[in-house]
């Protein structure tokens, strides 16, 4: 069998096309390092307590529970994220593990520790959890669905 570079040529363009092409995990990557910054920057708009971007992050629909079992909608989340009741001395996200699935969900899991002090008294409390998040792609941004948490002991 005769080989040239013309037989050659055609595998080989075939070959340098579908390498330009992204993989699904590259533009899975892409949407997971999307989520990822929209974990952080919703982490910091609690640390901030600021009602506006909170409310701007999640959707209309929000369940969000706590560790003890209480359940908050849109309104009441941040309604008591953002009270001067207390005051967030700081909020850590470790561990982020992020996996979107169908294009519009992402599953998020990560160590959350944080401490806050209640403003009456000066009393301090920590809380060191598991956090399960659920973000959904809503008209072109992700935005918080659901939220658990379980308490680390």
């Amino acid at each position: 069998m005769n080989i040239d570079r013309r037989n050659l040529a055609l595998p080989v363009i075939f070959a340098a096309l579908m390498a330009a092409l992204p993989s699904d995990s590259e533009a899975a990557t892409a949407e997971e390092t999307a989520v990822h910054k929209r974990v952080e920057a919703f982490r910091d708009a609690q640390r901030a307590k600021d009602a506006k971007v909170l409310t701007a992050m999640c959707a209309k629909d929000l369940s969000y529970s706590h560790s003890d079992a209480h359940v908050e909608d849109r309104d009441v989340f941040v309604t008591n994220a953002t009270s001067a009741k207390s005051k967030v001395i700081s909020i850590e996200n470790k561990d982020i593990w992020v996996k979107v699935v169908g294009g519009t969900t992402a599953l998020v899991r990560f160590h959350w520790m944080s401490e806050s002090e209640t403003v009456a008294d000066g009393k301090r409390s920590t809380a060191n959890l598991h956090v399960l998040q659920v973000w959904q792609k809503q008209n072109g941004a992700w935005n918080l669905l659901a939220r658990c948490s379980t308490k680390i002991v």
